[in-house]
């Protein structure tokens, strides 16, 4: 006998939404998300406004697990420095996994192109976010720039997430010394 505790439509909606858009991205059908979830296009619209409600929500509530797998725990004790290094090395650990397809936040921008559509206005700020938290890392580490170290650091992160996601390149001895490198010429200690 199971013990799985059974989703609700909401939630299998939630997660078919999640795990289809990473595998073959936000184009994916009303049709294919509902069957995923086991719940009819009715219950969907009763659910959620539209389609792109859907993804909105499904980004949302996966924000939280995304940053917990990519940033160290507030006050750990490490540096600035090891702290934006701990980044990297996540992503180049994850990156590594068959299943990795890069950034979900960065590829549903990447798709949609329209700032302002509901689910790459929550992707922004997730991307926005882990921005701030290279900048704070980056003027408490003594960044001569920390703004510029910010944009720089984003730029890595999403440009090797991205070769990674679409196995263009292998991560691994290339990223960390990468940032490394970035770190040294702003004076990040």
């Amino acid at each position: 006998m199971s013990t799985d505790v059974k989703l609700s439509p909401r939630e299998r909606l939630l997660e078919a939404a999640a795990t289809l858009t990473y595998r073959d991205g936000v184009s994916i059908g009303v049709e294919a998300l509902c069957k995923a979830a086991g719940v009819s296009k009715r219950s969907m619209y009763q659910l959620f406004e539209s389609k792109d409600e859907l993804l909105a929500v499904s980004l949302k509530e996966r924000a939280s697990a995304y940053a917990e797998t990519l940033l160290p725990e507030a006050d750990d004790g490490r540096s600035p420095r090891e702290r934006i290094l701990h980044v990297f090395e996540q992503v180049e650990s994850q990156a590594g996994a068959p299943e990795f397809r890069g950034c979900r936040y960065l590829a549903v921008q990447v798709e949609l192109k329209d700032q302002s559509h509901p689910a790459s206005r929550v992707a922004h700020e997730v991307k926005a976010n882990l921005t701030a938290f290279f900048r704070a890392e980056a003027e408490q580490g003594g960044a001569g720039d920390p703004d510029l170290l910010a944009r720089q650091l984003s730029l890595v992160f999403d440009g090797a997430s991205a070769r990674a996601g679409i196995q263009a390149d292998n991560l691994s001895g290339l990223v960390t010394p990468t940032v490394a490198t970035l770190l040294d010429a702003a004076g990040v200690h």
